[in-house]
């Protein structure tokens, strides 16, 4: 099999040749290998991050989910507001600064994000410091799409499909794990809205929801391999209650429409999971969940959920980040990919990976060991098992 065909059939809780082998080295490694500034790539964009990730991909010779590190624009039905950039670079921080003045009808809004030399980009001044002031300004910058960019996305089609991986988008969903990154002072201010304003966050769920659901139309309309729900820390940054009201609706009408359309799907949250895959299992069309990270940074016992919800909904994960990848010896990396296979891997519909986001100084031998006992000990027979298994 490809890689595209061993991905694929994973995602459809199928049996591919092989366990696939997926470490989410996301943006800190691929950026790393181009030895550039990372500002050069998220703000300059000498080199485009989805394609440093495949040569990354390519690099370890995983099977590449670009999603995690791609996207495409979208062309606005019409766009009222003005925005002004500054970007200067500050020598006695290291760091690039990029700071913008959105003009809107509703008023006046200010964001800067800072972009250190071998990190990703933060946003230290977001647009939102009030949110009964702010939300009205804040969603002109987010108008319902008209099209979607179909040259750039076709341009990221042609060159998986040359290398041999799956073509993915990825789309976004309301709830917590979003706003906060909008909101100067993150979770806390939207919980206390939720307490006492309620009707603000519902207002700005439904204007969420009817903008997300024509750019999933538009994604859909360019026919990926799949789509990435990208919703970072939907219960870790909320709770199972808040992301069923808030995160759960665009779930469940998106997977529906990618379902009905021949797409797969895949969600990505990071953090506490074990009732978010309940929901997605349970109440979702979603085919598949990731990264399912282990305590202290999430909740899930790999073994526990593949026997629970394996026979509902793929599972993507899960070795951790930084004990192991980051700080671990390949002999520790070995038997951990071995006991996850071993625990998520025996039927299908599983996906070897790690936690979120592989930090930018895991030793590339801790990736090739990853990669090589997959294809060592990964081999599937045809009934599911995995006869090679020590």
């Amino acid at each position: 099999m490809t890689s595209r065909d061993r991905f694929l059939t994973a995602l459809r809780r199928g049996i591919p040749d092989r366990v696939p082998v997926t470490p989410d080295i996301s943006n800190y490694i691929p950026c790393r290998r181009t030895g550039l500034p990372f500002w050069e790539i998220y703000f300059n964009r000498q080199v485009e991050l989805w394609r440093a990730y495949l040569d990354t991909a390519d690099y370890f010779g995983i099977d590449a989910w670009n999603c995690s590190s791609g996207g495409v624009g979208f062309t606005p039905e019409t766009e009222q507001f003005e925005a002004t950039t500054e970007q200067f670079f500050d020598a006695d921080r290291d760091l690039m600064v990029r700071r913008t003045r959105f003009q809107t009808p509703d008023g006046e809004l200010t964001q800067e994000v800072v972009c250190p030399r071998a990190d990703p980009p933060s946003m230290v001044e977001k647009p939102i410091k009030d949110l009964v002031r702010d939300l009205r300004s804040f969603h002109w910058l987010n108008p319902m799409p008209a099209a979607i960019d179909v040259a750039a996305a076709e341009e990221m089609r042609a060159e998986c499909t040359r290398r041999g991986h799956a073509f993915g988008l990825g789309c976004g969903y309301p709830g917590f794990q979003g706003w906060s990154g909008c909101v100067q002072g993150g979770v806390a201010p939207l919980a206390y809205a939720e307490i006492d304003q309620p009707e603000l966050l519902e207002a700005w769920h439904e204007h969420d929801l009817a903008i997300g659901t024509r750019r999933f139309e538009l994604l859909l309309s360019v026919k990926p391999d799949y789509i990435l729900f990208g919703g970072s820390g939907t219960i870790t940054l909320a709770s199972p209650t808040l992301a069923r009201k808030y995160a759960l609706p665009a779930l469940k009408r998106w997977s529906q429409m990618a379902r009905d359309a021949g797409v797969l799907t895949l969600l990505h949250s990071c953090g506490k999971a074990r009732a978010l895959v309940d929901m997605l299992a349970e109440e979702t069309c979603v085919d598949m969940v990731n990264p399912l990270e282990i305590a202290p940074m999430g909740d899930v016992d790999l073994a526990e959920v593949k026997r629970a919800r394996g026979h509902q909904i793929g599972l993507m994960g899960n070795l951790h980040t930084t004990h192991l990848m980051l700080h671990g010896t390949p002999e520790q990396v070995r038997a951990a990919a071995l006991q996850a296979m071993r625990d998520g891997g025996v039927g299908g519909g599983f996906i070897l990976s790690t936690g979120d986001q592989c930090p930018r100084d895991v030793p590339d031998v801790n990736l090739f060991t990853l990669v090589e006992t997959a294809r060592q000990y990964g081999r599937y027979a045809p009934d599911g098992s995995l006869p090679d298994l020590p």
